[in-house]
């Protein structure tokens, strides 16, 4: 056994001033400590403007709305256009609605960089709360059920959980297909980003705000109204070689862009092969369109929504 394993009391008393020695002494000024360990008010006060401030967002600058959301979103396809931006230190300003709606409500958005670039966006935003949102949705869901039971119960029974999820899946589903239709080749907007249920899109109008008008707005000259048709029945070729519908096509969801057809609310876009609905949909797409070209005077085999349909029957392979 070593000398030093154990001690006596003594040595007990030896030791222990000399651990108090240690102490640093105080001058004669110093204020005794506070052994309770509790901070005094002053000092609760100034911690606490502290973590405010550290917490506290740095002002927006030039009266924007808010930062850009690029860095926390789901993202558009590459490659990206080169008038996307996405600094971080760009910031978004609202300058107004361009369309409301049931579902959805679609607002104009300026994202540009301080004193630098910028380009105009759609943001279209899905509704959910106490709205009664989609009233068709039963049919253009088949082929998206979600997982979850419960998810698939508040969807169903429309409790409020219920029509948040609605507005989110409608979200994803339209940048999904954005995203997928952009890559093909198809005449849509390009897909920014998705926030939740939130959409930004490209702004289809010119540099002053003004949106590209609706082709239910126009009254196009013959020459004209057949270039638009030649340009519908291409992207509906292109959409039917995909296995693809609109799902709610007219006039009303094509916009005319410098010249170019573009489709546009594609929420619902459907698989015509693993949608029990899918022939249905299709069939109502094309009466719908073949309807309003006839109507504005092209008539003919071109516009028989009996052979437009075979055409695109064969293009998705189902005959």
């Amino acid at each position: 056994m070593r000398e030093h394993d154990y001690f006596d009391d003594d040595d007990v008393d030896r030791i222990a001033p000399r651990r108090r020695d240690r102490r640093r002494a105080r001058f004669d000024d110093e204020p005794e400590p506070d052994r309770r360990g509790r901070m005094t008010l002053e000092a609760r006060e100034r911690i606490g403007r502290l973590r405010e401030d550290a917490y506290a967002d740095p002002e927006i600058p030039d009266g924007a709305d808010r930062w850009s959301t690029w860095a926390d979103s789901e993202r558009g396809p590459h490659p990206l256009p080169d008038w996307v931006i996405t600094q971080q230190s760009a910031v978004d300003t609202e300058l107004g609605v361009l369309k409301t709606g049931k579902e959805a409500e679609v607002h104009l958005l300026r994202r540009g960089i301080p004193g630098g670039p910028s380009c105009l966006l759609a943001a279209k935003r899905y509704r959910s709360g106490d709205h009664r949102l989609f009233h068709r949705d039963a049919g253009y869901l088949e082929g998206r059920r979600m997982r979850r039971s419960r998810e698939m119960r508040a969807m169903r029974n429309r409790t409020a959980f219920g029509r948040n999820l609605i507005a989110e899946q409608w979200a994803v589903a339209e940048f999904a297909a954005l995203t997928r239709l952009w890559s093909m080749g198809t005449p849509v907007p390009y897909p920014v980003q998705r926030d939740g249920t939130e959409l930004l899109i490209e702004f289809l109008g010119d540099a002053d705000g003004v949106a590209a008008p609706r082709l239910n707005e126009l009254r196009p000259e013959r020459a004209e109204l057949r270039e638009l048709w030649r340009q519908l029945t291409a992207a509906l070729e292109l959409l039917a070689g995909a296995g693809l519908t609109h799902g709610d096509l007219s006039a009303y969801n094509l916009l005319v862009h410098s010249g170019q057809l573009m489709l546009i609310d594609l929420p619902q876009l459907v698989d015509v092969v693993s949608n029990p609905r899918g022939q249905e949909f299709l069939e109502r797409d094309v009466h719908n369109v073949c309807g309003w070209f006839r109507a504005r005077g092209l008539t003919g085999e071109a516009t028989d929504p009996r052979a437009l349909l075979g055409e695109l029957n064969r293009a998705a392979g189902l005959t």
